[in-house]
């Protein structure tokens, strides 16, 4: 979507013709699937329940799509021949596609599992073990990928349960390709409405007893992981035109979701600090916890709060420094926070996209994450923890920016390029929406997305294997350290593309060359050490993190 054609969109949606009375929509959440229907008059659609059979339709190339790139399945680019009809959903003759797009333009020849010399027999055990049980029954879909196919009928409460069946580590490339769907795919527009909490697979098929009547709608995952189904009479990008609005206004509030990436914060570079007081006098270097006043050379004080975010740094004979660390999402609402508002809706929308594409521009990377000041000259950035309102901003927006453009903002001085608070305040309260707003600052620019989750993993399985076999031996000695939490599941251990070594504590992934030396197995411990230390100060403790790795290391030469 172009932010420079808002007027355009809206004029499209509002022109839509009216394809279906009723939108049928439905959810898995906490074991069960809830419904709703949505109504545009005419007679009251028929009710459902999970029992109900749904075309499976071009659904099976995210299933295709998600056991590829969790088994490390080669998906090399698609070229087009010109000679395939269903090459026009993926690239004109002579051009060639990746998977992501293939995923969102559902391109169908990219995805056949001959293509990608998928065998049944490990398939049939990715899925024995994601359900807890063999494809059989409800699940028989899911038994070939072979007998995968369009006019498949499925049962609805089978279709989500098996998509909730998927990890979040294992969706995450999913999800990243499918929010594109809202911007520039067969719902091109509608992210005006959904923002980024909306990851599905659209799907259009023909009606089991009328071939001559289309039904379309989407299946995926919101931003949560809840996953979700909606179709209606039409195709899929008639369905969004039509029914975006009031889907949007229908759909189960989403819960807490991962915050993906990393931000190093390096506080009040301009302003030189004197001291750091907590509540029992001058704070020692090291994670802060609790409330606390720092007092500046000029004069000045100010209080904040930290859980163990905060880090104070202080080498002998220097002045002390505060550094954050923080996931994309909580940066972003604590600009919010520092530089305006989160009770105008619309313009904390705009500002927030605004605040996470000035990062984009302007960070530098340090181990995996993104660094960058607080500043008055740069991006002001509030020391204590997010409100939830502007938290709630930022999820919501979560991994858009404007691409094309060169983005700043001020508090009350438009000019070129240039979005100002106070004038997207005024437009917003006249009935603007944020991607208007957006298209008003930046002409020229795209609202697009910019991966929160970091880099693609391209797994390691040696390093996999290696750190199987060790955590068992660690037990005994993690378990009495204080703050250990296990990770929920086995991280995944990807290949490093450059740089140092780093966790991705929200993701939980770990960033780091192939196993080589006893030096690289002291790296894995140790960054598996910050995924177990996470929710701990003792995590940011570099120190006691490396002393810890190398014993626990040495654990596993005494047990050979």
């Amino acid at each position: 979507m172009r932010l420079a054609r808002p007027a355009l969109m809206v004029a499209l949606l509002l022109a839509a013709p009216v394809f279906a009375a009723s939108l049928d929509v439905a959810w898995w959440r906490d074991g069960k699937m809830e419904v709703r229907q949505l109504r545009q008059g005419g007679t009251a659609p028929l009710p459902f329940d999970g029992t109900r059979q749904v075309p499976l339709a071009s659904l099976w190339k995210l299933f295709v799509y998600v056991y590829a790139s969790d088994n490390k399945v080669a998906m090399p680019d698609y070229r087009c021949g010109g000679r395939d009809p269903e090459e026009v959903y993926c690239c004109d003759a002579g051009q060639s596609i990746g998977h992501d797009a293939a995923l969102a333009q559902s391109c169908g020849p990219f995805f056949s599992p001959q293509r990608l010399m998928i065998a049944a027999a490990p398939w049939r055990r990715y899925w024995t073990a994601r359900l807890g049980r063999a494809p059989a029954g409800d699940f028989a879909w899911l038994a070939d990928p072979a007998q995968l196919a369009p006019g498949r009928l499925v049962r609805l409460d089978s279709l989500l349960r098996a998509l909730d069946s998927i990890p979040a580590a294992s969706r995450v490339d999913a999800e990243a390709a499918l929010l594109r769907v809202v911007l520039d795919g067969r719902g091109a527009g509608t992210a005006r409405w959904f923002g980024s909490e909306l990851r599905v697979k659209t799907y259009s098929w023909h009606e089991q007893r009328r071939t001559d009547e289309r039904i379309g709608g989407a299946a995926g995952w919101l931003a949560d992981g809840t996953p979700i189904w909606f179709g209606g009479a039409g195709g899929s990008s008639n369905v969004f035109e039509q029914w975006a609005p009031r889907l949007a206004a229908s759909l189960p509030k989403v819960g807490a979701a991962d915050d993906g990436g990393c931000v190093v914060v390096d506080y009040f570079k301009r302003y030189p600090i004197r001291a750091v007081r907590g509540e029992r006098g001058v704070a020692a270097p090291g994670p802060l916890n609790g409330r606390y006043h720092v007092q500046f050379e000029n004069g000045q004080n100010l209080a904040l709060r930290s859980t163990g975010e905060l880090m104070l740094l202080q080498e002998k004979g220097s002045r002390p420094q505060l550094r954050g660390r923080f996931g994309v999402n909580e940066y972003v609402a604590r600009v919010l926070d520092r530089e305006a508002s989160a009770n105008e809706p619309e313009a904390a929308k705009a500002l927030a996209i605004a605040a996470r594409t000035y990062l984009q521009q302007n960070a530098v990377t340090v181990a995996g994450c993104q660094q960058i000041a607080d500043s008055s000259a740069t991006q002001r950035v509030s020391p204590s923890p997010a409100t939830p309102a502007a938290l709630a901003i930022a999820l919501w927006t979560d991994q858009l920016i404007v691409d094309g453009v060169t983005v700043r903002y001020h508090s009350d001085q438009p000019s070129e390029g240039t979005m100002a608070w106070s004038e997207a305040v005024r437009q917003a309260r006249q009935g603007k929406h944020y991607d208007e707003l957006l298209a008003a600052a930046y002409p020229g620019g795209a609202l697009s997305t910019f991966g929160n989750t970091g880099a693609r993993c391209r797994r390691l399985a040696q390093n996999e294997d290696w750190l199987a076999r060790s955590v068992p031996r660690w037990q005994r000695v993690l378990l009495r350290e204080a703050g250990y939490e296990a990770p929920p599941q086995a991280p995944l251990i990807c290949a490093l593309s450059g740089g140092a070594p780093y966790s991705e504590q929200s993701r939980n992934r770990i960033f780091m060359r192939p196993l080589a030396t006893r030096e690289d197995r002291i790296t894995l411990a140790h960054e598996y050490l910050h995924l177990g230390l996470r929710r701990h100060p003792r995590g940011q403790d570099e120190e006691y993190v490396e002393r810890l790795a190398r014993r626990l290391v040495d654990l596993n030469l005494e047990a050979l």
